[in-house]
């Protein structure tokens, strides 16, 4: 039997029903040449039943190991894949029917070593859900640190791809968990190794369901870039200091204003136009009043999270 062309690669931990929703997705791919390899990263709630339910409709393969993070357990995917080109998802995203379509096209037209692809939300994820899909890639808040369209685009491990040869080169992921992808891909450019945004490859990537959940994981976003930093001098720049800066600026408003009133006027005003902003930007994406509300908490814990993140993590608080 011939090699696939594309090996899809999903660590997963203790997440069957996302899990089940992402394999679904991939059995309705307008491309079919791929295999899907799942790496149970010593979960305690195993997706062992839901892989069995997709054998007979996928190239699939199962594999249960030690937890050690999502960044070995990629590796340990990439080791075992028959494909000419690795993909790696998240287990809480689904994938658009023709993604894999729109990569073979790019590929066939330009020569990328690597490549990622943007995140949305789905009319289907809670509007909470939508709410962090909005912020999270919005160029308001920490989504215009991702990288954008710009050259500098720095694929995402929710949604990345690269050659058998560029992971050859790479050795894969060297972090195990915390901004391992960021720190891969600005590896990947010192390597000299052509990495590209595909913007129609994206995924639907369901966030986290509670506001509290949402903190965590932002507030790890935070520490890994302070990681990445100490790993690659130079990478940790002023503009990731910004959510610091939004948290400290927060934190201080009240005692500015009771010492410098006209001062904290001003400073109070800048955050409520700041959200407002942020509102506007998501009714004209959303089309959607509670979404456009729920971006607002969304964006304050997004900003602050990653805030409290980077500054633990700086100052080993």
């Amino acid at each position: 039997m011939a090699s696939p062309k594309y090996s899809i690669i999903v660590p997963v931990y203790n997440r069957p029903q996302e899990l089940d929703e992402l394999l679904k997705s991939l059995t309705q791919q307008t491309f079919s040449d791929f295999e899907v390899l799942i790496i149970e990263d010593g979960s305690t709630l195993t997706s062992e039943k839901v892989f069995e339910n997709y054998e007979s409709l996928l190239n699939i393969r199962y594999f249960f190991k030690q937890n050690t993070g999502p960044g070995p357990s990629r590796n340990f995917g990439f080791e075992r894949a028959k494909g000419d080109y690795f993909i790696v998802f998240d287990s809480d995203c689904q994938i658009p029917v023709h993604y894999l379509e729109v990569v073979e096209k790019q590929l066939r037209q330009h020569s990328l070593d690597a490549w990622g692809g943007p995140d949305r939300g789905h009319e289907n994820f809670t509007p909470l859900q939508q709410a962090m899909a909005f912020t999270m890639s919005s160029v308001l808040t920490t989504g215009g640190i991702r990288g954008g369209k710009s050259k500098n685009f720095q694929p995402r491990s929710f949604n990345m791809g690269m050659s058998r040869e560029a992971f050859n080169i790479t050795g894969g992921f060297h972090f195990d968990r915390y901004a391992e992808d960021i720190e891969l891909s600005i590896r990947m450019k010192k390597l000299g190794l052509r990495v590209g945004l595909i913007p129609d490859a994206f995924v639907f990537h369901q966030r986290r369901s509670t506001f509290a959940q949402f903190f965590k994981q932002v507030s790890n976003f935070g520490k890994g870039r302070v990681l990445v930093g100490r790993a690659h001098p130079g990478e940790a720049k002023l503009v990731h200091w910004f959510p610091s800066l939004f948290l400290i600026g927060l934190f201080c408003l009240l005692p500015i204003r009771l010492i410098i009133p006209f001062l904290g006027k001003l400073a109070l005003i800048f955050y409520l136009l700041y959200l407002l902003g942020v509102t506007i930007d998501a009714f004209i994406s959303t089309k959607s009043f509670k979404i456009s509300l729920l971006s607002i908490p969304s964006a304050l814990i997004q900003l602050t999270g990653y805030g409290w993140g980077f500054l633990r993590e700086k100052f080993k608080m």
